[in-house]
This record gives C-alpha cells, sequence and structure tokens, in this order.
C-alpha cells in the first residue's frame, strides 16, 4: 500500500465514523452536535426563537470540545517528545472514549430531554472523543482532507470538479479530487449508517464506530507520518 492509498484510507474511515457519531447523538441526544459542535449554536438560536428552554447542553458543548482539543494537543506534544506514536495512542482514546459513551447509555437510564443529566454524561463523551479527532486534523493528520466536516471537501472538489470539466485542471488539482472523495463518501454513507444503527440498536450501534477508528489507528501504525516537535 502506497502513502497516498494509505492516507485516502484512513480519511475515509475517519469520516465515516465522525459522521456516523455525529448523527446517532444527533438523533439520540436531542439534536446535539457531537463532531460538527459550533453546528449547535445555529440549534441554540433556533430554539431561542422557538422560546424552548433546553439549550444548557448544546452551550456546554463548545467548552468541553475546547478543553478535549486543548488535552489533545498537550499530550500529543508530550508522546512526541517522548518517542510515542501519539497519533496513534491518542486515536484508540478516541476509539475508547466512544467505547465508554456506550457502556455508558447501557448503563443509564434513555435520554429523558435535552438538558438531563444523561444526555450530557452521553453527549460530552462524544464531543470529547470527538475533540480528539479534530485535534489531530490540525497536527499529525494534517492535511487538505477534514474528516469531521465536509463543507470545505465539498467546496474545493466542486472548484476542482470545474477546472477539471473546463479543461484546466493540472496535477494538483486532480491530486486533490483524488484524495478527497473517498472521505465525502464515506461521510454520507456514515450519516446514512449512524442513522439507521441507531434506529435499530440504539446507542449499541456505537461499537461500530469503536471499529472505524481502531481500524484508522491500526492503519496510522503500520504508517506513521508524525514528527516530534521542535
Amino acid at each position: 500500500m502506497t502513502p497516498a492509498t494509505g492516507n485516502r484510507r484512513r480519511a475515509a474511515l475517519l469520516a465515516l465514523a465522525a459522521a456516523y457519531v455525529d448523527t446517532c447523538g444527533f438523533i439520540g441526544l436531542f439534536g446535539l452536535f457531537t463532531a460538527h459542535v459550533t453546528g449547535n449554536f445555529v440549534l441554540i438560536g433556533a430554539e431561542l426563537v422557538s422560546h424552548h428552554d433546553q439549550i444548557l447542553t448544546k452551550l456546554l458543548a463548545l467548552p468541553v470540545f475546547v478543553v478535549s482539543v486543548l488535552l489533545t494537543a498537550q499530550a500529543e506534544f508530550t508522546l512526541q517528545r517522548r518517542g510515542k506514536p501519539a497519533t496513534v495512542l491518542l486515536l484508540l482514546v478516541e476509539a475508547l472514549l466512544i467505547a465508554a459513551a456506550a457502556i455508558a447509555a447501557r448503563s443509564l437510564p434513555a435520554p429523558g430531554q435535552a438538558d438531563d443529566r444523561v444526555t450530557m454524561v452521553l453527549g460530552f463523551t462524544l464531543i470529547a472523543a470527538m475533540g480528539v479527532q479534530n485535534a489531530l486534523m490540525r497536527t499529525s493528520l494534517a492535511g487538505p482532507v477534514q474528516t469531521t466536516v465536509m463543507t470545505g471537501n465539498v467546496t474545493q472538489t466542486a472548484i476542482d470538479l470545474l477546472a477539471l470539466a473546463t479543461g484546466r485542471a493540472d496535477a494538483p488539482t486532480r491530486t486533490r479530487i483524488y484524495n478527497a472523495w473517498p472521505a465525502i463518501l464515506a461521510f454520507a454513507a456514515g450519516s446514512a449508517l449512524g442513522a439507521a444503527g441507531y434506529a435499530w440498536l440504539g446507542f449499541d450501534s456505537l461499537w461500530l464506530a469503536v471499529v472505524l477508528v481502531v481500524a484508522a489507528a491500526q492503519a496510522a501504525f503500520v504508517r506513521p507520518e508524525e514528527a516530534p516537535h521542535a
């Protein structure tokens, strides 16, 4: 497997997992975004206009996310300085957090409303997991393809496809298309699978996301690309 193929495979696995988790959370946790965290601000505005008062979980989602990102960045720095496979270990942390949410959902009562204790426990655990992935996409897994939000990928791919269709595409343009389309398709598939999985198994369906992230960690271990910070 070439490095480019490995990168595309890993990005597709992570995009599939992120969309899957985000969809499960959105359906099961009263419209809470766990991967696309800033989307919660739109929902807060909508609920304020609709005179709903269940917005505390969505308000706290961003601070929880930011703390997860900061802890991930610091842990990555420390692990790299010690010569440890930081990307692999942190992806495994992400998988453990998703697993923790699935286990907690088994032992706790079903979420009853948007701001109850169970919703917060499950939601914040999944947000922390997605914070790990978002942080890594800005550091050791940084590149032209994002895995937690597809807006930038779709925008760039649409522009690149126009260049390809009009005969203006150069080699970098073709490379971007080649790298982006697996993640875009995987994200779309993850959204559909997340909805179907939750409808069938509830939060037990999160175990598939655990498997996907572990597979991405294995791919990162097979072909590590990170370099220690100076």
